[in-house]
């Protein structure tokens, strides 16, 4: 396998990895919490490593999730208080265990691979460098096998763990009824995400990281309101954004890491503005239908109010219409022209008339807007 495509397969890993825990971030509105998370490992990583003196030990992992899970844990003591915001809380937090783990690294390991730089940016080019050697037999770059092991454990963990993960996410009181605690469940997922940052840092950086685990998953959900497909459709487009963002990076020759997160933010843009429920551009457009909708019924019920008026000259006629209605010529005369086409009013004798469908049409949507549930709850209040 060539060095282009283990970078491909390497980066479709992570972005699998980090997109199934990265739903329920995005879901439970925990979304910044990866950033801080991301960073503030760096301190697990670094206390881990003054134990083992070994940069490749798992203990590394072991280390990073603590701290992950004490950034959470720290944040929401905090936010208990009701004296600062949980953002705050994150800005108070982050910052602090962070620039711990930037002061150990500049005064004590300069001699040591494990920098900052390193850290944050990450290079996927020289991830295929690193091999994975089994009884003297070259089976591949490292990080394949050591974020695969990682993607396997956060399937198992969404699979087993699935229906936990939905009610804490949409209903913690429902959960605690059941007689499971959210608490276990929700810094069990904190876990998951501190092992998973930890597990693709040496391939591709904390910003990475954060693009992977957030990007396509807010991204699938202006796609669906269906959890088990925003599942899949973040984990498919996480892998699309590792894939064209490496093609990117090639064609330009920029940095792998840089192009692949430059894709997520493009793709999530495309998405936002043409997604068929929840797009910019779909939103607008249902709305603009909405107010052209609204103000054809408006017409239609000022004519079924006034249709046996004995002053219908002044209330419908042609020229005086748009006085009593408070609409400007343009907006009046787009209606008329909509509500004649779809044959619902005609003009006889320079007065504006309903025909039988245009009379039956605004009999029912009267009937269908008094029998709605706003006011049905506005009658009974």
């Amino acid at each position: 396998m060539n060095a282009g495509l283990e970078i491909q397969l390497i980066a479709v890993i992570v972005a699998v990895a980090c997109a199934l825990p990265g739903v329920f971030l995005v879901l439970r509105k925990m979304a910044m919490m990866t950033d801080a998370i991301t960073h503030t490992i760096l301190l697990g990583i670094v206390l881990a490593f003054f134990i083992v003196h070994d940069l490749s030990s798992p203990l590394l992992i072991i280390g990073a999730a603590i701290v992950g899970v004490l950034t959470v844990f720290f944040t929401e003591v905090l936010n208990s208080t009701r004296l600062v915001s949980e953002d705050s809380a994150i800005g108070i937090v982050f910052p602090f265990l962070f620039s711990i783990a930037i002061i150990i690294i500049s005064r004590y390991a300069g001699s040591v691979h494990l920098d900052t730089d390193s850290v944050l940016l990450g290079e996927l080019a020289f991830a295929p460098f690193n091999r994975f050697v089994v009884f003297g037999v070259d089976i591949g770059a490292k990080a394949i096998y050591s974020m695969g092991a990682i993607l396997i454990l956060n399937l198992l963990f969404v699979i087993f763990l699935f229906k936990e993960l939905k009610i804490i996410t949409f209903d913690p009181g429902l959960a605690t009824v059941l007689g499971f605690s959210p608490a276990v469940i929700h810094y069990s997922l904190m876990t998951i995400v501190s092992i998973t940052a930890v597990g693709a840092f040496e391939s591709v950086g904390s910003i990475l990281v954060i693009a992977f685990m957030i990007g396509p998953p807010i991204t699938a959900y202006l796609l669906t309101d269906d959890l088990k497909k925003m599942i899949i459709l973040s984990a498919l487009i996480g892998a699309a954004n590792g894939v064209l963002g490496y093609q990117l990076a090639a064609f330009f020759d920029v940095s792998i890491a840089g192009s692949m997160s430059l894709m997520t933010g493009i793709l999530f843009l495309i998405i936002f503005l043409i997604a068929p429920e929840r797009g910019f551009v779909t939103i607008v457009r249902r709305r603009k239908g909405q107010k052209i909708l609204f103000a054809q019924n408006a017409m239609l019920f000022h004519l079924y109010n006034h249709e046996n008026d004995l002053d219908e000259v002044s209330e419908c006629g042609v020229d005086t219409i748009e006085r009593h209605l408070h609409w400007n010529a343009k907006s009046l005369e787009l209606t008329m022209k909509k509500l004649q086409k779809e044959k619902k009013i005609y003009i006889e004798d320079n007065i504006i008339k309903l025909t039988e469908y245009g009379r039956e049409h605004a009999i029912k949507s009267y009937q269908d807007i008094t029998s709605g549930p706003s006011m049905k709850e506005g009658l009974e209040s």
